[in-house]
C-alpha cells in the first residue's frame, strides 16, 4: 500500500471514530427521566448533536434552537437549526443568539434546558455587550487571530466583550435545570474554554481580556467602544461574568461526551492495523504551525521504519502574508519544504472537523515531491509559505485534503508515516 492511501485510511479510521451520534446516545443517562426539555446550543457539531438527542429524547423535546455553520445543518424534527458565519461570527449567529437568550430568560425553576455545545460555537453564537457592535467585535477576532492568538486568549476577549459567553447562558436560563453535552475541541477538555463556556463558570477576567489584547500587540488597533467597555470591567464598573462558586452553577451539570483521545486511538488502532509501528507523541499538541512540521518531521526520522508517528492538538499561525489557508495547510506546505526531495515520509495534517481556515478543504499532504510539483505548476513554494498562501500551493501539488463537512469536531490530527507499509489491513474507514 501507498503512504498516502495509508495516512488516508488511517484518517477515516479516526473521523469514524469522532461520529457524534453513538457519543451522544452513550450519554442519556445525563437526561432527566421524564418532563418536556428546551434545546439550545451552538456549535460545528451541535446539529448532529441536536439530531442524536432527538432519537433518545423524541416528543419530550418541546422546542429548540441550534446554531451551526454553513453546510453544516442535518436533518432535525423538533430542534431548529441555524446556520451562521465561521470563523468571523455574522448578523445570523447574532440574531439567533439574541432568540436564544430571550428565550432562556423565560425559564423557570422546573424547566430543563439541554446545552450542546461543539467547537466553532464561540464564533457561531455571538450577543455583543452594548455599545460593541458586532461589525467591532468581528473586528478584534479579526486582529486577534491574525496575531496568533491561542483560543484561550481569543476566548478570554470575547467572553467579556458577550451578553452569553462564560457562563452567561446559564446564569440566563436560571433558575431552571441546566444539562450541557459537551464535545471537546480543546485540549484537556476546559468547560470555561469550549465555545467561550457559556454554561461554565468563567475564571478569566476583564483584565485579563486587556492583557490579550495588549500581549498581542493589537489594544490600539481594536475599537475604543472595545477598550471602553474592557477597562470600565477591569476598574469593577460592570458585572464580572459568573465566576466558580456562583449558587446559579448548582442546577448546571456538565458532560463531556467526546475529545481527541478518540481520535488519536483510533488512529493508532488503524496504523497498527496497516502495518505500522505507531507512536503516540501527544494529544496536546502546540506551536507554530511551520515550526511544527518541522519538529514531527525530525521526530518521525528517528523512529525505525515502517512507522506512523501520530500527534493531535492545535497549532496557530501568525499571519503575515494576504494568502488563503488555515493552520493544517500551513504546517503541510512547511513539512513540504522540509521533505523535498526524500522519499521516505509522508505527512498528513487535517482538521476532524472537515474545514482549515476559510477554505474547503480540512488540511493537506506532503511528500518528497511535493514542492517539485508546485514549481511544474508555477507555484514558488517558499513565497507561499510567506505568503500565508497554503492553499493555493498545495492545490497546485494536488496535496490538497478534502472531506467535506464531518458534523464532528475534535481538534486536528497529524500523521508522519516513515518508511513502506507492510499493508497486513485494508485501505478503507475503520467499522
Amino acid at each position: 500500500m501507498k503512504a498516502r492511501a495509508a495516512a488516508k485510511a488511517i484518517w477515516q479510521a479516526a473521523l469514524s471514530a469522532a461520529d457524534v451520534r453513538p457519543l451522544v446516545h452513550q450519554a442519556r443517562h445525563a437526561l432527566p427521566p421524564t418532563g418536556g426539555i428546551a434545546v439550545v446550543g451552538c456549535g460545528k457539531a451541535s446539529g448532529a448533536m441536536a439530531a442524536a438527542l432527538e432519537e433518545i429524547a423524541g416528543d419530550r423535546i418541546a422546542d429548540g434552537l441550534v446554531v451551526v455553520k454553513d453546510g453544516y445543518a442535518v436533518p432535525t424534527r423538533r430542534v431548529r437549526l441555524v446556520e451562521a458565519g465561521h470563523p468571523v461570527p455574522d448578523a445570523r449567529g447574532e440574531a439567533a443568539g439574541r432568540q436564544i437568550l430571550e428565550r432562556l430568560r423565560g425559564a423557570r425553576e422546573g424547566d430543563v434546558v439541554v446545552v450542546l455545545i461543539s467547537g466553532g460555537g464561540s464564533a457561531l453564537m455571538p450577543a455583543p455587550a452594548p455599545p460593541v457592535t458586532l461589525e467591532e467585535k468581528r473586528t478584534v477576532t479579526r486582529l486577534l487571530l491574525g496575531a496568533g492568538a491561542t483560543i484561550n486568549e481569543l476566548n478570554a476577549v470575547r467572553k467579556h466583550l458577550s451578553l452569553i459567553k462564560g457562563g452567561q447562558l446559564a446564569r440566563a436560563a436560571a433558575p431552571a435545570r441546566v444539562v450541557t453535552l459537551v464535545l471537546s475541541d480543546v485540549i484537556g477538555d476546559p468547560l470555561d474554554v469550549i465555545s467561550s463556556g457559556p454554561t461554565a463558570p468563567d475564571s478569566s477576567t476583564f483584565a485579563d481580556a486587556v492583557s490579550v489584547l495588549q500581549r498581542r500587540q493589537v489594544w490600539n488597533a481594536v475599537p475604543d467602544t472595545v477598550r471602553r467597555r474592557l477597562q470600565a470591567g477591569a476598574r469593577g464598573e460592570i458585572e464580572e461574568t459568573p465566576k466558580p462558586g456562583d449558587p446559579i452553577f448548582t442546577r448546571v451539570s456538565h458532560h463531556v461526551i467526546g475529545n481527541n483521545a478518540l481520535v488519536t486511538d483510533a488512529a493508532v488502532a488503524r496504523a497498527a492495523a496497516l502495518g505500522y509501528q505507531p507512536t503516540l507523541l501527544t494529544r496536546s499538541l502546540e506551536g507554530e504551525a511551520r515550526d511544527v512540521a518541522r519538529d514531527l518531521i525530525a521526530r518521525a526520522r528517528a523512529l525505525s521504519p515502517p512507522a506512523c508517528l501520530i500527534a493531535a492538538g492545535e497549532t496557530t499561525v501568525t499571519v503575515r502574508g494576504a494568502g488563503r489557508g488555515g493552520r493544517c495547510q500551513e504546517l503541510a506546505l512547511a513539512a513540504a519544504l522540509a521533505l523535498e526531495a526524500d522519499e521516505d515520509i509522508v505527512v498528513l495534517a487535517g482538521g476532524t472537523d472537515g474545514t482549515d481556515g476559510p477554505t474547503d478543504a480540512a488540511g493537506g499532504f506532503a511528500d518528497g515531491a511535493s514542492v517539485a510539483r508546485q514549481r511544474a505548476a508555477g507555484v514558488d513554494p517558499r513565497a507561499a509559505l510567506e505568503a500565508n498562501d497554503a492553499n493555493a500551493a498545495l492545490a497546485a501539488s494536488d496535496d490538497l485534503l478534502v472531506s467535506g463537512p464531518t458534523y464532528t469536531n475534535l481538534l486536528d490530527l497529524y500523521l508522519v508515516l516513515h518508511g513502506a507499509c507492510l499493508s497486513r489491513g485494508r485501505t478503507g474507514p475503520s467499522t
